[in-house]
């Protein structure tokens, strides 16, 4: 099992204007045990997910159905539909695995198309283009109408057709709703193989659904055991008071730094190269569920931690100057590795050099868990609180088991803070205003709203 460490985010390591006192457990435990009753009464879809049996079988049988003819698997999605997948990959399959050959790899190699840049586009699809009769692509969206994917699913069927003809369909598959919207139609109308987005879980929580799980199936990853994983957490969960809870005293933390101790940020700093990509999924996870200007009862609140990623040892050289002696204004939580995915020892080529021969025969893996330590010790030193998630191991298991923890977490902290955690109005007024500068009918008075602000003035330009 993953485990949370605590204690250095109390008040006898970080003092008591930076730590949790005694005294903050029992005030703020009534509300921790609300918006746990409150979490397991609603029952958010995501918490289905990992007993779902039907989406899992559909997406283990198209995979076997794809896997033994695919060289390529391009998936097109932006958001929850883009970081949930390549957070999988990151962790779960090698860094170098597109570079790896067909006979090393557990499947295809994988492009992620997550933004409408030209060039990531276009050289993405030169690449792909001398190998299209081997390429599927999984094209994400709910709606069908995200504007960054509508265009990428455009350009990339229009591709298709050019180079396949008739056969182009057999290349494509969607992952969309079940049974409306756009892409649907398109689905059925020229005879798309489909997965359904379940109805009731939302973008950013849809990694454990076809969502992520097709890519990850694809490519050789265990989704039995991310599910199993994720379903281990969920009981854990459920059946533990809320001391020994640890989605709740993970909330808990979390809430009183931000609540009650100024901690407004909130950083995810893994000390490994594959958990990496977790702390992009975590960013969307945590800013767009818990960033809410009013609360549920119609208030102005403005609320919302601010979620930043780091890479130990990688940004020891780059922002801990800042966390240690900057504004006291974040709370770190540092992801360990108790046993990497394999190790290197370091030879023993320079033992008369002092500066040097205290590295030689040690392990990688040695030195980066003692990186890590001196990170949260000169934390503590500077009064800076942190905590830290120990993964045993980095298997699909663990990796089920965190992401269930963090979104179970996410739902405890909307209720804590009073919010809803699973819309995000803010993002859709940036999607009408793109409908409205592309020219999509309906948008016009929009576009009239935005004259001034798009009309350029020269006193600005230097």
């Amino acid at each position: 099992m993953i485990q949370v460490y605590w204690k250095n985010a109390i008040a006898r390591i970080v003092g008591p204007d930076d730590g949790i006192t005694p005294q903050d457990l029992q005030d703020v435990e009534p509300r921790i045990r609300s918006a746990f009753s409150a979490v397991i009464e609603d029952a958010p879809g995501y918490t289905r997910l990992p007993a779902e049996k039907t989406c899992r079988d559909e997406v283990s049988r198209l995979a076997a159905k794809y896997r033994p003819a695919t060289t390529d698997l391009l998936v097109l999605g932006i958001g929850g539909s883009a970081l949930g997948n390549m957070a999988l990959h990151g962790a779960l399959n090698p860094a170098t695995y597109n570079m790896m050959s067909t006979a090393a790899r557990k499947g295809p190699r994988l492009y992620v198309l997550d933004n409408v840049d030209p060039t990531l586009v276009g050289d993405t699809l030169k690449l792909l283009t001398r190998r299209l009769k081997t390429t599927l692509v999984n094209v994400i969206s709910k709606s069908g109408e995200t504007a960054e994917t509508a265009a990428q699913f455009m350009i990339v069927r229009d591709l298709l057709r050019k180079k396949l003809g008739d056969d182009y369909a057999a290349h494509i598959v969607a992952t969309t709703d079940s049974s409306k919207g756009t892409l649907h139609e398109i689905a059925r109308a020229e005879g798309l193989q489909t997965l359904a987005i379940p109805d009731d879980v939302g973008g950013r929580f849809s990694v454990l659904s076809p969502v992520g799980l097709f890519s990850a199936a694809m490519c050789g990853i265990d989704i039995e055991e991310l599910l199993a994983g994720a379903a281990a957490m969920k009981k854990r969960i459920e059946v533990t008071d809320w001391l020994d809870n640890p989605a709740c005293v993970l909330a808990a933390v979390k809430y009183l730094m931000f609540a009650a101790k100024g901690k407004s940020i909130h950083v995810i700093m893994p000390y490994s190269n594959r958990l990496y990509l977790l702390a992009d999924w975590y960013r969307q996870l945590w800013a767009e569920s818990l960033g809410k200007a009013v609360n549920r009862n119609g208030d102005q609140v403005s609320v919302g931690p601010t979620p930043v990623k780091a890479l130990g040892a990688t940004d020891q050289h780059s922002q801990i100057q800042l966390y240690r002696e900057g504004p006291n204004d974040k709370l770190v939580v540092f992801l360990e590795v108790a046993k990497h995915p394999r190790d290197i020892r370091v030879p023993d080529t320079f033992p008369d050099r002092p500066g040097l021969s205290y590295l030689g025969k040690t392990k990688l893996s040695k030195l980066l868990k003692a990186e890590k330590q001196a990170t949260e010790y000169a934390l503590t030193v500077s009064r800076r609180p942190s905590v830290t998630i120990v993964l045993p191991k980095i298997t699909p298991f663990s990796i089920g088991e965190f992401i269930y923890l963090y979104e179970f977490v996410t739902s405890l902290m909307g209720e804590l803070l009073g919010i809803d955690a699973y819309n995000q109005p803010a993002v859709e007024l940036g999607k009408k205003a793109t409908f409205a500068l592309m020219g999509r009918k309906g948008h016009d008075e929009m576009k009239q709203q935005m004259r001034s602000h798009l009309r350029a003035d020269r006193r600005f330009l230097v």
